[in-house]
């Protein structure tokens, strides 16, 4: 295979070895492979569609072109890193195979365009990917509700126990949190759909192109408006980064709830053995490291976020080499995301919820002591006078030990006498979750109301 720079024209000596590797980039962006010669195979039909070249000089190119990725996918190809890259590699092969007809590929067009087009088209595929991944774990929680919907568990604010809530609600505010990372995710993709081929280096090009064709070839909504800004844009790669951060952000909290549940001070859960690993010296343990390491690959796709932004920030118009660096961490970002979801999805999946464990914790901590100040002013007490009664009730109640359902009516009543016997039917576990039924309450009727609604929504 010639090591020759298809640019080499303008230099008389050859590349510093250690520059040559020191700024290559076919060791990552060779994953690009199927996009770069996707992209070219159109650019080629087009070349031809309009006179640029001739219909049998693209009927070759585009077999060398459907060769070189059959050798790519049967792991026959010499991947060279004195090519740089992955359009350097494609289309220098691609002469080998053709002749000199395979120099005629690269016309009306740049590198800078080229790369940007490739990034776009892996990019759009990977979002549709983990737009599916997000749909599986969303119908994960869903069917956890589904099976727990009798199931009652404390309620958190300050992680101290505030109100009884369903089960299933909890699980139903992530299916809410990532339906709005789908949204974001949608959002974005429509901004990513469009076709920078064409651009050139930075200035467009002399030849008579039709782009509009080529970005309906490769199913793109429509073409990029300026050339200089089509090959200096890197908004999708950074907005794909600040939806990936978003998300991780949810997952991570979900997971810091999975591993709090799963231990022995909460009980409420199980994860399955096959999300779990042991300890080298104490037999007795099981670690939730799918959730933790999940929590801890968030700081990971924060800082791939943060290094596309660093790298942007001062860069002139058009295309710099410093933005070779965009492709790491995106590429990062997109493995991270996709296996964390798929590794939730299942596990959530397979996850045991401990009902009584979870019931023994909701009836502890004067849970409804809210449903108290709420009976009051049923009874015509204003808000603030029921705050203060049901405050000196729960203080008697920490120095008796008593929590509130324990209390006998004489008991209540020293606190105000407007609570009568009544007040037994406001203050149990199931009483005071029911009682919620407004749009967006824990109350079954609210909730199946909302598994109902979110499940044709995935559908």
């Amino acid at each position: 295979m010639s090591q020759e720079k298809l640019w080499g024209g303008r230099f008389s000596q050859p590349t510093d070895k250690f520059v040559e590797e020191f700024t290559a980039s076919i060791q990552f962006d060779q994953r690009l492979y199927r996009y770069d010669i996707q992209g070219s195979i159109a650019h080629c039909r087009m070349l031809a569609k309009q006179g640029i070249i001739t219909n049998d000089e693209a009927d070759v190119i585009v077999a060398g072109l459907r060769e070189i990725l059959a050798e790519i996918e049967r792991g026959e190809f010499e991947f060279s890193i004195a090519r740089e890259d992955i359009h350097m590699n494609v289309e220098a092969r691609l002469i080998e195979k053709v002749g000199p007809v395979g120099g005629k590929l690269h016309t009306a067009r740049s590198r800078n365009d080229q790369v940007a087009l490739d990034v776009r088209l892996y990019l759009r595929d990977e979002v549709d990917a983990i737009a599916a991944a997000l749909v599986a774990l969303q119908k994960a929680l869903l069917g956890q509700a589904e099976r727990n919907l009798e199931v009652i568990m404390p309620g958190y604010t300050h992680l101290q126990t505030a109100q009884p809530i369903l089960f299933a609600h909890h699980m139903l505010a992530y299916v809410e949190m990532f339906a709005r990372d789908a949204g974001r995710l949608d959002d974005l993709r429509k901004r990513l759909n469009v076709l920078p081929l064409g651009a050139g280096a930075l200035a467009g090009t002399t030849f008579p192109i039709d782009r509009e064709w080529v970005a309906a070839e490769l199913g793109f909504s429509g073409v990029t408006r300026n050339s200089l800004d089509s090959v200096s844009d890197r908004d999708f790669a950074i907005e794909f980064c600040a939806f990936a951060a978003l998300l991780m952000m949810h997952l991570s909290r979900l997971a810091e709830e999975l591993v709090l549940w799963s231990s022995a001070d909460f009980m409420f859960i199980d994860l399955s053995d096959g999300f779990c690993t042991g300890s080298s010296i104490m037999p007795q343990k099981k670690n939730p490291d799918v959730p933790e390491l999940v929590r801890g690959k968030t700081g990971r796709v924060y800082g791939n976020l943060i290094a596309l932004l660093t790298l942007m920030k001062s860069l002139p118009l058009a295309y710099n080499k410093d933005m070779q660096e965009d492709k790491e961490p995106l590429f990062d970002t997109i493995d991270t995301v996709r296996g964390s979801l798929k590794v939730f999805a299942e596990m959530i999946a397979q996850m045991t919820v401990n009902a009584a464990s979870m019931r023994q914790a909701a009836a502890r901590g004067f849970s409804t002591a809210t449903d108290v100040a709420d009976y009051l002013v049923r009874k015509g007490l204003p808000f603030r006078q029921a705050h203060e009664v049901v405050g000196k009730t729960v203080r008697y109640c920490v120095e008796t030990g008593k929590d509130i359902p324990e209390l006998s009516l004489e008991e209540f009543r020293q606190f105000s006498k407007k609570i009568e016997a009544d007040i037994f039917d406001a203050v149990t576990l199931e009483a005071s979750v029911n009682a919620r039924r407004a749009t967006g309450g824990t109350a079954r009727t609210a909730v199946e109301q909302e598994i109902a609604r979110a499940r044709a929504a995935l559908n």
